[in-house]
């Protein structure tokens, strides 16, 4: 069962915007400078028309004309330079704004705990990754910056149809019932209409991701029909959320239009018999009218933009919401008096209620080779998993020289254990760069050294770049044996104390898997290794066997008096003895 990431609140997104736009105060006000400017250079236009017409009704001459228009043509060509450079840092502010976004995004991806990581599944995580950042980028780059431009152009628009007269006020107030209602209907309801859309994404993308993951799986137990059937609730789901916010902007923009409209025809109206009564000049009139239609263009541009403001704050939202999960972590500072490994009345659960681990106890001596073993599904790999301090226990402790996993830093944590699955990543780059990922800066001997202890450096040195192939996505591709033997070769570098193993070597040929963990075994010689496996040789030649079962563990002690005690392990290895 998965659980969704938080999503922050508007007081949240509020706050980080503010900070953000502190950040860069120098280019926020310069641009903001040159659109005020911008948008003066054209409020121009209507007072130079509207005396044109009083002095064609009065008389005038050609020249006066060909002065208005030559006057009209440089304000353009004042307001097109202005709005270009405007516009320009505009532009370059975003991209800076978006950079730095996405920077605190991926540190706090990267800041999240694994265990939140699993139980929110990988789909919600993509779906922040790829679609909200790409909705919040379109936003600061293109939304954000045309929404200053409306909101200053629609102020100093508003402000010079003011100082025509205060007649002009009257006629605009009844665009705000309409606006006033229409915005207070809409942003209501916007929010959590585009949350739960984004919500409805991350549903598919992680109902794709499972299903490909366990491509398998589905089709060994035909499972294709059930897989199906949720993935069309999802697209139904995702259906019904995108119909609800087009069914909000079907409403809310036509009855926009009504308020826009209102206005435009209420100042032509009101002056025109306001001139009937001798009160205001015709000049006044044109000028007027004409500011009020020019609030159209801003305001229209203000509430269709507000829609796309609305997507960029929900993926915003969403996009935060990941940096306040709370740390699984209460680092205390305490230093480690030595490398034992302890466990006591350890208790765990994924789903509250439903324990896995039932008070497992396990002290492990330093330099101790500990195997566990048992049935899947058991809880072995969740044992290894906290005792690599994955995952901090529901109750009891897991402590390395009586300090608790999870009251150290992480990258103290990885000095002392260390965890390998049979899951492990390439990363895009070259063989080079995968190796030392463990620990930068190390040398070509070292690295020589780490592979050929994973017995890595014969296939290695055959590659066409030795070192420098490049690996990866749209790289070489390496086998699944190669890709774990890199990922031991990692850990060979990091040189932690404790290594928990869990399956370390199963994507590798039993063969070649003894050989390997024989020269792993030396060169961790003196290191706590506990091995999770279902090869019993890693038993046979481990110091003491742990059988864990139901959650709990049954048998403890070593392979020859586990044998002897004719109990689960005795059973185990006689049949996998009995099949060797």
């Amino acid at each position: 069962m998965s659980t969704r990431l938080p999503v922050a609140g508007p007081a949240d997104v509020r706050r980080y915007a503010r900070d953000l736009a502190r950040r860069h105060p120098r280019m926020l006000w310069s641009a903001l400078g040159l659109h005020v400017l911008a948008a003066a250079a054209g409020l121009a236009a209507p007072r130079l028309l509207g005396g044109l017409v009083q002095a064609v009704e009065d008389g005038t001459t050609v020249a006066h004309v060909d002065r208005i228009a030559l006057l009209l043509g440089g304000f353009l060509v004042l307001q097109t330079v202005l709005t270009r450079y405007a516009r320009y840092l505009s532009q370059v502010l975003g991209e800076q704004v978006l950079a730095e976004l996405r920077e605190d995004f991926v540190e706090n991806a990267l800041a999240l705990p694994v265990g939140t990581v699993e139980s929110a599944g990988s789909g919600d995580l993509l779906t922040r990754t790829s679609r909200d950042v790409d909705q919040l980028g379109w936003s600061v780059r293109w939304a954000l910056p045309e929404w200053t431009i409306a909101v200053v152009t629609a102020v100093l628009t508003f402000a010079a149809a003011l100082s025509v007269g205060w007649w002009v006020f009257l006629p605009c107030l009844l665009a705000l019932p309409p606006l006033v209602t229409g915005l207070r209907w809409y942003l209501g309801r916007a929010r959590p209409g585009y949350e739960r859309e984004s919500a409805s994404y991350s549903q598919i993308t992680t109902t794709l991701a499972e299903t490909v993951e366990g491509a398998r799986t589905v089709e060994a137990l035909g499972l294709g029909r059930e897989r199906v059937a949720a993935a069309d609730a999802d697209c139904a789901e995702s259906y019904a959320a995108e119909r609800y916010t087009l069914r909000l902007r079907t409403v809310f923009f036509p009855s926009m239009e009504i308020a826009y409209l209102l206005p435009v025809v209420g100042t032509l109206l009101f002056g025109g018999w306001l001139y009937t009564r001798g009160q205001v000049s015709l000049a006044e009139v044109t000028a007027a009218t004409l500011y009020v239609q020019m609030l159209i263009d801003p305001v229209d541009r203000l509430v269709s933009i507000l829609d796309e403001l609305q997507v960029g704050a929900a993926s915003l939202a969403r996009l935060l919401g990941v940096g306040q999960v709370p740390d699984d972590r209460e680092v205390t500072g305490a230093v480690p008096v030595d490398e034992k490994l302890d466990a006591e009345d350890v208790r765990f659960s994924y789903i509250e209620g439903r324990d896995v681990l039932h008070g497992v106890d396990l002290d492990v001596g330093v330099g101790e080779r500990i195997a566990m073993v048992g049935p899947s599904g058991a809880g072995k790999s969740t044992l290894g998993r906290l005792l690599a301090g994955i995952h901090p226990p529901r109750t009891g402790r897991v402590t390395v020289g009586d300090v608790g996993l999870v009251e150290l830093p992480l990258d103290d944590l990885r000095g002392h254990v260390a965890l390998v699955t049979q899951e492990h990543h390439v990363f895009v780059g070259t063989l080079w760069e995968n190796v030392v990922l463990a620990r930068p800066g190390s040398s070509l001997s070292e690295i020589r050294d780490a592979l050929a202890a994973v017995d890595a450096l014969e296939w290695v040195d055959a590659l066409p770049d030795g070192l420098d192939t490049v690996v990866g996505s749209g790289g070489r591709a390496l086998t699944p044996a190669q890709a774990q033997q890199v990922a031991l070769a990692r850990l060979v570098l990091a040189d932690p104390h404790t290594l928990v193993l869990d399956e370390a070597t199963s994507l590798i040929d039993p063969r070649a898997a003894r050989h390997l963990e024989r020269s792993l075994a030396a060169v961790l010689e003196g290191r706590t290794v506990i091995a999770i496996a279902h090869r019993l040789f890693s038993a046979h030649d481990a110091d003491r066997v742990a059988v864990v079962e139901d959650g709990v563990i049954s048998e403890f002690g070593s392979h020859d008096d586990l044998v002897a005690a004719g109990g689960s392990y005795a059973a185990l290895w006689e049949s996998w003895h009995g099949k060797g």
